[in-house]
């Protein structure tokens, strides 16, 4: 079965509305014999003259007075659908957003995000995620709304994003670790014992490339999963650690840290969100809020 052609239900509202072929084709900007094909149109589709001829007028059916109300409704609440989004009344804003990942943001920017939210649009909540993998699933079902972390090969070719800033890897230790005194060299980052931060379990790491290139090899202590594991396990002994920069400032809160002594490339931290909440007048607003956010750190 065909679909109707719902353009129909504008022509009908107006013939009803004004009971005359004529007035109807004038506001609707059309020639009177196309408006009488719709009407035409219109009765094969539900089977009823809809209007008929009463002396030098027309004069509507039982089934067009049924109908007069209910596509005046139907019309009504799609041209509102349709009308662009009115602006966006922060302090009656009620909504919750979610948040993906990785750990290191919520500690660093979690609090002035928090606050700005407070002040602009108090009826709006923040539900942070973690973020165990670059997949962007979550983003497209709807689960999230909002996410940050470096562009990889998973990620969706529709999702939108944005670059939020640049972070590079440096190195952190223990207050008083023998690395905060005297030059660092490649050779002597190397002999170090090392904590290596790998979600799969891998082995080695672009630290490891970048030795590698000038023929030397670092000791891998231990492997962890997370940023803040590395760091704690660093701040309790004598393991050196690397993280990003400004992912990871809070974390890594009373420790000392230093610039590589290797020629590794900095990354982009870059917000992502799915395209169909690109022109939602509250998604904008909350991607502003981050964008300001991660600017005055």
């Amino acid at each position: 079965m065909s679909r109707p052609d719902l353009n129909l239900l504008v022509t009908l509202d107006v013939l009803l509305a004004e009971g005359s072929v004529a007035r109807a084709a004038q506001r609707l900007r059309l020639s009177p014999s196309a408006m009488s094909r719709a009407l035409a149109r219109l009765r094969a589709v539900t089977g009823d003259p809809l209007l008929v001829r009463a002396g030098r007028g027309l004069v509507p059916t039982p089934r067009a007075l049924v109908l007069r109300q209910a596509v005046g409704r139907i019309v009504e609440e799609a041209e509102t659908l349709l009308r662009p989004a009115e602006l966006l009344d922060l302090k009656a804003l009620v909504r919750t957003f979610t948040l993906r990942n990785r750990e290191g943001f919520v500690e660093t920017f979690g609090p002035a995000l928090l606050a700005r939210i407070a002040r602009e649009a108090p009826g709006v909540k923040l539900r942070f995620s973690a973020k165990p993998d670059k997949e962007s699933a979550s983003l497209r079902d709807g689960t999230v709304d909002l996410e940050t972390g470096v562009i990889g090969g998973t990620t969706g070719p529709e999702v939108r994003a944005q670059a939020l800033f640049h972070d590079r890897f440096i190195a952190v230790v223990r207050q008083g670790h023998p690395f905060t005194e005297g030059p660092m060299t490649p050779e002597r980052y190397a002999v170090a014992a090392h904590v290596l931060v790998s979600r799969r379990g891998r082995e080695g790491g672009p630290v490891d490339e970048a030795l590698a290139r000038l023929g030397l090899a670092r000791r891998i202590a231990v492997t962890v999963a997370s940023f803040s594991e590395a760091l704690a396990l660093a701040r309790g002994s004598d393991l050196v650690a690397e993280v990003p920069e400004r992912y990871t400032a809070r974390l890594r809160d009373g420790m000392a840290a230093f610039a590589l002594p290797l020629d590794l490339p900095g990354h982009t931290i870059s917000m992502l969100w799915h395209p169909r909440l690109d022109a939602d007048p509250a998604h904008r607003w909350l991607r502003a809020c981050l964008r300001a956010v991660c600017a005055e750190r």
